[in-house]
């Protein structure tokens, strides 16, 4: 860290910024604020949600008494200035690096971190859980929850606050506005949001800090008296909230310490039984002329110059597999008016974005809304629309009933686009593609396949265009492609065919997804040691080449699976259907390389797959262990 800062030098933890005098606490703010940008100027990450809730950060660490008082940041994406605040400050420029500090909450991590975070929408219901368990135990520990506007338009935040206002458990709920998510906002509560804050009920002055001040006492006294009349004409602007039994408050100005801290510090004074709702208006990348400017206010960024704003990124001219995606669905909706595509607040993430440029009317962005985009998804199905759901796998498993009851079970066509599939980077366990093969290929009437190359991601959607009567899901890793030619979009597989890339006699590789260049690596270095290796590029895991899998378990000594996922999928269908027919019987021997049962922290995907033992080097080494092994499987008797 910077050497020259003021008061920063002086702050390790919370109670070492209580030594600042008020007064100066802008001043700490401005030095938080530069560290964060030139932090994240060397590691990358997401810049814009942090820069806007700085002031607040500041305000809440020095009003609570944290970690006694708990505070949980909504998907955690803004808790950088907090973990400047609470001990990590010497470590901040390993953010989101191999070892470093991660880009989210994470309870391992300091006892600061209540609660680990990085999908949206969690933090009123575990805070409300703390909130219950402090009951119980009979303490009168603060509990802060810290959500922003797109995250509090998703279901579980109004399960959360409808179970807290009916509860009468004392929790602080504090809503960042600063009208941007990753995305714009949508739907109706950012314009409920809007409108609140464009009426005059915005305030920061001095005059109406003293209303509130002296109100707060009175609100929560057995006779509320005409001073909560007046706040309550004065602020109440929060209906909704009001509504649902939230003392509501605001909008107020969240960058203005001197409204901020005496409502904060009534808030954690105040004996009042119930939950309170604070709406605090903020700019993200607040403070970064260029994060300001941007189109996405910097929200996840890679590297970049801070004088300029640069980021710096790859001179690969390898087009994404998202692009890819987006690009390959655009050319079949310009011949079939039936396609539509549905995002749940991820437009730029999944390439909907380019699709909802040609055809504005056919893009749906549902908001932070897995669940409802699911079935979403499947109501326009039923009316013989193509609706092409691209989620992200991590997102995906929060839908899962909904893909089950309302597509799977009804054999709905919904196809589903599964982005970053694998292992990410960066981002770490909460948002690798771990798990969507296993919990997609147990469900009757699916179709999994997954793109081993960017061409193979063309020919699967080429494929699913015509799958009318089931859903299915091709899945694809984050990232660049590798580099070949893309087919146009007449080139279809046949559903449940794999395909040969390289033949021999000894031991079948059958690698499934996008680790079937570390299988080709690997054949090749065994090829040298003279070991004659088959290798499949599988594409199906549901369903099976039951055909080709039964020629070469009669042809070959070993059979070897390779995903990307984790057990319970594409290599468990394989042992299944060997063991169904009976050719465990036989001298045939069987490995299924799959992810590790653990989750795996970020670093470069290269040394994740490396940890996972799913590269080249990994695959190589298992082979001529499986080959030299003993061991056969047997059928149970």
């Amino acid at each position: 860290m910077k050497k020259d800062y003021e008061y920063l030098n002086q702050i390790n933890f919370p109670y070492d910024l209580k030594k600042i005098p008020e007064s100066k606490l802008q001043n700490v703010a401005d030095e938080v604020r530069k560290e964060l940008i030139e932090a994240v100027s060397v590691t990358g990450g997401h810049l814009g949600a942090s820069l806007g809730v700085v002031e607040l950060t500041v305000a809440l660490h020095y009003i609570f008494d944290t970690p006694k008082d708990k505070l949980i940041w909504d998907v955690g994406h803004q808790c950088y200035p907090h973990k400047i605040l609470t001990g990590r400050k010497d470590r901040i420029r390993t953010l989101r690096q191999g070892s470093g500090l991660s880009g989210f909450t994470k309870r391992l991590e300091s006892e600061y971190d209540p609660f680990g975070a990085a999908h949206s929408s969690t933090s009123i219901s575990s805070a409300l859980g703390i909130a219950e368990a402090n009951k119980l135990s009979n303490k009168s520990d603060n509990v802060v929850a810290v959500i922003g506007d797109g995250a509090i338009s998703a279901g579980m935040a109004y399960e959360a606050m409808n179970n807290a206002g009916a509860s009468k458990t004392k929790m602080i709920v504090i809503l960042n506005d600063n009208d941007m998510s990753i995305a714009r906002p949508v739907g109706a509560m950012g314009t409920y949001l809007a409108k609140i804050f464009s009426g005059k009920i915005y305030f920061s002055l001095r005059e109406t800090i003293k209303l509130i001040t002296s109100a707060f006492s009175k609100r929560f006294s057995a006779k509320a008296g005409k001073a909560e009349d007046i706040l309550r004409s004065a602020v109440t602007g929060g209906t909704l909230f009001s509504s649902l039994g939230f003392y509501y408050i605001g909008p107020i100005d969240g960058h203005d310490l001197n409204s901020l801290l005496p409502i904060l510090k009534n808030a954690k004074d105040t004996k009042h039984d119930g939950p309170i709702l604070i709406h605090i208006k903020t700019k993200k990348g607040k403070g970064y002329s260029y994060a300001e400017e941007a189109k996405d206010n910097y929200h996840g960024v890679s590297k970049f110059n801070v004088k300029t704003g640069e980021q710096l990124k790859s001179k690969v001219s390898i087009p994404s597999y998202t692009k890819v995606f987006a690009n390959t669905l655009i050319q079949h909706a310009k011949k079939d008016s039936k396609i539509v595509a549905i995002t749940a607040a991820m437009p730029d993430g999944t390439g909907i974005d380019l699709f909802k440029k040609e055809f504005p009317d056919r893009a749906f962005d549902v908001g932070i809304a897995e669940q409802h985009a699911v079935t979403f998804a499947a109501g326009l199905a039923t009316e013989n629309y193509k609706p092409y759901a691209a989620i992200y796998s991590t997102f995906l498993q929060r839908a899962y009933d909904q893909v089950v009851h309302d597509v799977a079970i009804q054999s709905l066509p919904v196809r589903f686009a599964i982005d970053r599939a694998g292992l990410v980077g960066a981002d770490g366990p909460t948002h690798a593609g771990s798990f969507d093969t296993t919990f997609l290929t147990t469900l009757p009437n699916f179709i999994v396949m997954a793109a081993s190359d960017e061409a193979e991601l063309v020919r699967m959607i080429n494929t699913s265009t015509d799958i009318n009567d089931k859903p299915c899901a091709f899945r694809y890793p984050r990232g660049t492609g590798v580099g070949v030619n893309l087919p146009d979009i007449t080139d279809k597989i046949k559903v449940g065919k794999s395909k040969v890339i390289r033949e021999g006699k000894k031991l079948a590789l059958l690698s499934f997804g996008a680790r079937l260049n570390e299988t080709l690596k690997a054949s090749e270095n065994l090829k040298k040691k003279g070991v004659d290796i088959t290798v499949i590029d599988a594409r199906f895991a549901k369903p099976l080449d039951e055909n080709l899998i039964w020629q070469l378990a009669t042809t070959h000594e070993a059979i070897m699976t390779i995903e990307e996922g984790s057990i319970g999928g594409f290599g468990s269908h394989v042992v299944d259907f060997l063991s169904k027919k009976g050719l465990l019987d036989t001298n045939l021997k069987f490995r299924s390389m799959t992810l590790p049962d653990l989750f795996i922290d970020q670093d470069t995907p290269d040394n994740m797959y490396k940890i996972a033992n799913l590269d080249a080097n990994s695959i190589e080494n298992n082979v001529l262990d499986l080959l030299n092994s003993n061991i056969i499987l047997q059928k149970q008797k």
